[in-house]
């Protein structure tokens, strides 16, 4: 018997997660579900895979169901293996593939990055399921090769998962025509239903200094020059230009200088930083997550808090596994605040958190999604969370409030949390 089919929640799935396993099922097996951050996605394809496998069992009882669970980051594997064993999967039923590892057995996890190696992986399983399959975009063109693979192999049940794509956006073609959404289930739905906490967004305008304005005009002035020279303004279409060589290329690596110089000085001006402060006095003894896009950034606030006796620790990319756990352990006891650089966005479980404060510029969408996604997931007695936005006004850092909006696809609420600025869900 595949060992998927001993698998037993220690709960019972909520409606939405099992109508979710419904429709993939009557979808034979081929399909994405795009369900809000915190709705228990992981849990959906752990039961599409043991629905399946029992199907399966039913036409051919000698049959071992294999299946093949791809993730973007490594730390993933190990969070998604002990879940498995906590839900009465035997270990040694359970194998990796990634790095100096290949361990294949019934149920395997390996990377996105790790596949692309050994397709045979693929062609072997019965069952791929494909975990923030928004990140193996047609832009990230060796990833996406595992989608002509998978095409090659259509005999195959595939399970996409994901908290947010654009089903219109050229770079997601072959994933939607490949495994088209069959359920969806986004905040606000979630928050409507009472499995996601409210978000209550709040935005915190702050002014550049007089030397920060010169510059940001200045680098500002000198990317609409050259987008007018180079008659394009889209980062993509200019990249190709660096290839190019000539005069075209030069200007062309000058655009992108001055995007990362504005871009720079949009995350790391000290108004943003100190407003950040400013929010963490207000909540003392309570658990904050702040996020940003640099690490210089999160450093300076860190040590702002410091200077100001409030402890915290601080999370990206340089940090270990092992250190990252102790650091979430002891969130809460002998810290409050937790500064993250992309970390701990995509997948990695944290402790209930209901306060985040976003000091970046991000113009990604799925990157905010996930951010938010952090801090609304619903526990015990939590009903409430607090999105504060930190941006400079008057500036392209304004982009990000119709990106939050978006986010929370324009939910609504009862009330504004203050007249501090703007409110929840505009």
């Amino acid at each position: 018997m595949s060992e998927i089919i001993l698998l037993k929640f220690p709960f019972e799935l909520k409606k939405d997660q099992i109508d979710a396993v419904d429709e993939w099922i009557n979808k034979k097996g081929k399909g994405s579900i795009i369900y809000s951050t915190g709705t228990g996605k992981t849990e959906i394809a752990f039961e599409c895979a043991r629905r399946m496998a029992s199907l399966i069992r039913e036409q051919n009882p000698l049959m071992v169901f294999k299946i093949l669970f791809l993730v973007p980051r490594i730390v993933l594997i190990e969070q998604n293996m002990q879940r498995l064993i906590k839900y009465g999967i035997k270990k040694e039923k359970i194998g990796v593939y990634y790095g100096e590892k290949k361990d294949i057995k019934e149920i395997t996890f390996s990377t996105y990055q790790s596949i692309i190696k050994n397709f045979d992986l693929i062609r072997k399983s019965d069952m791929i399921i494909l975990d923030e399959m928004h990140m193996i975009s047609e832009t990230a063109k060796r990833l996406s090769k595992i989608f002509d693979v998978l095409n090659n192999y259509y005999d195959k049940f595939i399970l996409g998962l994901t908290a947010t794509i654009d089903e219109n956006d050229a770079r997601y073609s072959k994933i939607m025509k490949l495994i088209p959404p069959v359920k969806k289930y986004m905040i606000k739905e979630a928050v409507s239903d009472g499995r996601l906490s409210e978000p209550q967004v709040i935005l915190k305008p702050v002014k550049l200094n007089f030397e920060e304005r010169r510059i940001y005009e200045q680098t500002t002035s000198t990317i609409k020059d050259i987008s007018l020279n180079l008659k394009v303004s889209n980062p993509l279409v200019v990249s190709k230009l660096l290839k190019t060589g000539g005069q075209r290329a030069r200007l062309a690596k000058l655009w992108f200088a001055s995007v990362q110089k504005r871009k720079k000085l949009l995350n790391e001006t000290n108004s943003k930083l100190n407003e950040s402060v400013n929010i963490v006095k207000k909540h003392p003894n309570e658990k904050v997550m702040i996020f940003s896009e640099t690490i210089e950034s999160i450093s300076t606030i860190s040590a702002i808090l410091k200077k100001n006796k409030i402890p915290s620790e601080v999370i990206h990319n340089k940090v270990k596994t092992k250190q990252r756990r102790e650091i979430l352990d002891s969130w809460g006891k002998n810290y409050f605040v937790l500064l993250s650089v992309h970390t701990l966005e995509i997948g990695f479980d944290i402790p209930s958190v209901s306060i985040a404060i976003i000091v970046s510029n991000t113009k990604n969408i799925h990157q905010l999604i996930q951010r938010i996604g952090r801090v609304i997931r619903k526990t015990e007695g939590k009903n409430q969370s607090l999105i504060y936005v930190v941006y400079v006004d008057d500036t392209k850092d304004k982009d990000i409030i119709n990106l939050v909006r978006t986010s929370v696809q324009n939910t609504h609420t009862k009330k504004p949390i203050n007249q501090d600025k703007i409110s929840s869900y505009f």
